[in-house]
């Protein structure tokens, strides 16, 4: 089904690459869009996950350099019978995590220090089982496919408003359509992301409380993340927000302001959808109740590393 969708998404964003195309430079313009859309479909299949990384400055840790961390997401990939994904380390206050990758074989877990100075090391965990759950689930290709090829699709729209068309289409249809367009190209691209996220979110949540083990956990994450997000902005987020729907939370700090195009299920709904698991398999436990101390990690990560 995730290979169907992945298809899907290529050849919807192909068909806008190649309409702007048109609007900039006629069918030289509609070809050689396609051309650029084939080359940023293969890149984005082969390497947009580094990219993601790269751009949020994410550094590699392992073993050594973060044990506890470390040992934490082999043991929860080990239950989850999935490989060992790379882990990341994002120096950004706000609490926040995201998965990216073509396949269990080739993902990686990003984790940002705002996360493991917030949560406890169950709060951590249920973040941690939440993204294998993406990996496990085959989200992370098609949700980092669609983070590069909206911000691909956003720019090019911007070029051909810019442009204004070609010389062929500068009549009255030309301009409303080039209008049209800048306007419905990147929006087009925001709908497919927030269709994908939003069916994928809560998905991650249930098969993220089997990983760990307890609903609870990854319920007063959330709850944590989601009163910390008011009070830190994650400006590489903030610059480029094609990629909010790969985090465990939006980070964008206009969220609130329209609920019907964010990329993610209301927090509260997804907390409330644990608490019945959590309900269903007979645990005690409430949301923000429990162990109040941040992981044993969290005074290293504060003064930089290493998070062991």
């Amino acid at each position: 089904m995730n290979y169907m969708k992945t298809a899907i998404l290529l050849a919807a964003m192909t068909a806008l690459f190649m309409g702007v195309g048109f609007l900039v430079g006629g069918q030289a313009g509609m070809l050689i869009a396609l051309a650029v859309a084939c080359a940023m479909n293969f890149w984005s299949y082969w390497g947009s996950d580094k990219a993601v990384l790269n751009m949020y400055g994410a550094e590699e840790v392992d073993q050594n350099s973060a044990p506890d961390l470390y040992q934490m997401t082999w043991d929860m990939a080990q239950r989850a019978g999935m490989p060992m994904p790379r882990l990341f380390i994002i120096h950004e206050d706000q609490p926040n995590a995201f998965a990216t990758g073509r396949n269990p074989e080739n993902a990686a877990v990003a984790v940002n220090t705002g996360l493991l100075n917030t949560l406890t090391r169950e709060e951590v965990a249920g973040v941690v089982a939440h993204e294998l759950a993406h990996i496990k689930n085959r989200d992370t290709l098609i949700m980092t496919i669609t983070a590069t090829l909206a911000g691909a699709l956003s720019m090019l729209a911007n070029f051909a408003a810019f442009s204004g068309g070609n010389n062929q289409n500068r009549n009255g249809f030309g301009v409303i359509g080039t209008i049209a367009m800048m306007i419905l190209a990147p929006l087009a691209a925001s709908i497919v992301q927030m269709a994908i996220s939003r069916s994928r979110e809560y998905e991650a949540d249930k098969m993220g409380a089997e990983i760990c083990g307890n609903p609870i956990w990854l319920a007063s994450a959330l709850a944590k993340i989601a009163g910390a997000h008011d009070r830190t902005v994650n400006n590489t987020a903030e610059h480029n927000p094609q990629t909010a729907h790969m985090f465990i939370i939006n980070p964008l700090s206009g969220e609130r302001m329209d609920n019907l195009f964010s990329t993610h299920p209301d927090t509260g709904n997804r907390i409330a959808a644990l608490q019945q698991i959590a309900q269903a398999w007979g645990m005690a436990g409430q949301v923000g109740h429990g162990q109040s101390q941040p992981a044993p990690w969290g005074s290293n990560a504060r003064r930089g590393g290493p998070w062991g």
